[in-house]
């Protein structure tokens, strides 16, 4: 990714920004070289070579901008000449001082008002990079994630992210400041001696290409430790979300080693990188003095040999200038090695902002969405055209029935109930509601129509209100409240000491797994959906908390449209359906009674229940 596409992606909507840092910068940059312009006189009076055969000249017979510059030269040489002559060198140089002091009181001013539009600039292209990242995560459908490493998309978007704050973004005064004064610089020295300035041109290459030798594979380098930064979070997510397991299996030493093997590579990439990184300044600044020890050897042979255009002030001046190029030239170097390692940190960004959105749709339908006719026809589905998953389903659940889905572990239970909802869309064939295929349906409407409670019970680290009010925006109290009672959860809340307004700590850890269950089924009780699902809502539950649990699900179940995915049958002999999948196909349907005269599949998981 080129310095030019990297600032037209980030900088465009902040022109003004950028445009000012510029006209500061170039300010700053003009304002230095009228600063380092008192140094000749200075020099002159100091070692008396006040020229004194100078007459004053008239700027408006000048016909050119060399010509107006030579009469302006000759013109403060001549009023030099005067002051000398009159005994007031001493008086001279105070002025010519305090010129100096002002001129750089200016050109630092303008240097501050630079960065003072840079920093906003900064700040406002990270806050809209995080914000992109983030809101792109919550674009994407549930598929990308069961593909991904969730410590690796953590890794890009807290430690790419910075990479990108501290290599580019850092590096953007640098790109837009130094650029300017180089240019401005190489035309003075132009201006002052093309015939020396030519000579330094021929040896910069040199110096180039040695610098771009270091940084040529430094962007490859930068990309293998963020994903090696991305593994090593794997690691640490997979450690706290499993560390009782770890500790019932005495198994702290062997993920001790695992880890270190992966810090340790881990931190021999970064050794690589960071040494190579750190090695440009040092080299540019050795070569630089390189180049000012040449030109001081030639430039002074020809001013001692009297076969220069230029007198030694004004070649003090010219070597002040030069000199004041190898800091922006160092910097702008070091930019472009920053903006090379981001850029590596930014591709891994752009993999999750260039990834495949759910894709919506304008709401055409004219489906009703207080009542659900589920039907599924024909409806097959794969992982990225593996195995298929689900095989040829065909399914009519009627408005406020309750269809059990049961079977052994990876027959495609919850793969099924998450097609409803469009977490993975079909392979082939369709699936209606109230006669509308749920493709033709926009995201925001089809899952406006259904309440989830899973076996995990996801809640935020919030208010039991907000946790409740989750997605309804609009639910006053009273209504919170109500929801509430009906999930045989109201009276806990208000054993707290701030009752609704209290946290439920981080993912709800401040409560049992019941009450985590029954705040969730009130957060689906205030929804009011006709479609409801239910993924093993009870299956990790006490007996006392399930059968609390249970009671709140039977009175949000009522008159909807009601998913039931369960292991434990006797949680489901009441369905009006149940459904028994056998490798993503459905073996056997009925009632309870039905199923177990049949004495097949179903038959056989409740024996082995019971």
């Amino acid at each position: 990714m080129t310095i030019l596409r990297i600032l037209n992606r980030f900088i465009k909507p902040y022109k003004r920004l950028a445009a000012l840092n510029i006209v500061f910068n170039m300010l700053a940059t003009v304002l230095s070289l009228f600063s380092f312009a008192a140094i000749i006189p200075m020099l002159r009076l100091l070692f008396g070579m006040t020229k004194t055969d100078l007459t004053y000249l008239s700027p408006s017979a000048a016909e050119g901008l060399q010509q107006w510059l030579d009469i302006m030269q000759n013109n403060l040489f001549y009023f030099l000449q005067e002051q000398v002559s009159e005994g007031h060198a001493a008086q001279m140089l105070l002025l010519l001082g305090a010129f100096l002091v002002v001129m750089t009181m200016l050109k630092c001013g303008s240097s501050y008002l630079g960065m003072h539009f840079m920093i906003p600039l900064r700040t406002s292209v990270l806050r809209d990079l995080r914000q992109q990242l983030y809101d792109k995560v919550l674009s994407l459908p549930v598929g990308f994630f069961t593909e991904e490493h969730k410590g690796d998309i953590m890794s890009r978007m807290t430690n790419d992210v910075n990479e990108v704050e501290f290599s580019i973004m850092a590096s953007l005064d640098m790109l837009f400041k130094n650029p300017i004064m180089i240019l401005v610089y190489l035309v003075t020295l132009f201006v002052i001696s093309w015939q020396l300035t030519l000579f330094v041109l021929i040896l910069l290459p040199v110096s180039g290409w040695i610098i771009g030798i270091i940084g040529k594979n430094l962007k490859k380098k930068s990309n293998i430790g963020q994903e090696q930064t991305g593994e090593l979070l794997t690691q640490i997510e997979e450690t706290i979300s499993g560390l009782r397991v770890i500790k019932a299996f005495t198994a702290e030493k062997q993920l001790s080693d695992r880890f270190l093997t992966q810090n340790n590579r881990t931190r021999q990439t970064f050794n690589r990188l960071n040494r190579r990184y750190y090695l440009a300044h040092p080299m540019s600044e050795f070569l630089g003095t390189i180049v000012i020890a040449i030109l001081l050897w030639y430039g002074g042979s020809l001013i001692l040999g009297n076969h220069s255009t230029i007198d030694a002030p004004v070649f003090i001046y010219y070597l002040v200038i030069f000199y004041s190029i190898i800091n922006p030239a160092k910097d702008l170097t070091r930019a472009s090695y920053s903006v090379r390692k981001g850029s590596a940190a930014l591709e891994r960004i752009d993999k999750i902002l260039q990834a495949q959105s759910e894709q919506d749709i304008t709401d055409n339908s004219h489906i009703t969405t207080d009542k659900a006719h589920i039907e599924y026809h024909n409806v097959h589905f794969s992982y990225n055209s593996d195995k298929e998953v689900i095989k040829g389903i065909n399914l009519n659940i009627s408005e406020g029935q309750t269809v059990a889905f049961v079977g052994e572990s990876g027959g495609g239970k919850t793969t099924l109930v998450d097609l409803l909802p469009r977490f993975y869309d079909v392979t082939s064939g369709e699936i209606r509601i109230n006669g509308v295929n749920i493709k033709d349906l926009p995201l925001t409407k089809l899952r406006g129509m259904m309440g989830i409670v899973s076996q995990e019970a996801i809640l935020f680290n919030d208010s039991f209100f907000a946790n409740i009010a989750f997605g309804m925006p609009t639910a006053t109290e009273k209504e919170v409240i109500e929801a509430a009672k009906v999930a045989n959860a109201h009276e806990f809340i208000m054993q707290t000491a701030e009752g609704y307004q209290s946290s439920v700590g981080e993912r709800g850890q401040k409560l049992s797994g019941g009450q985590r269950q029954r705040i969730s089924i009130a957060r689906a009780v205030l929804k009011n959906p006709p479609i409801l699902i239910l993924d093993e809502a009870t299956s990790a539950l006490d007996t006392e908390n399930e059968k609390l649990v249970q009671q709140a699900l039977e009175k949000l179940m009522h008159n909807r449209t009601t998913l039931v995915i369960a292991h434990r049958l006797s949680t489901i002999k009441n369905a009006d359906l149940i459904c028994v999948l056998h490798d993503g196909k459905i073996v056997e349907q009925g009632t309870h009674e039905q199923l177990l005269e049949l004495k097949g599949y179903y038959y056989k998981l409740l024996q082995m229940q019971q």
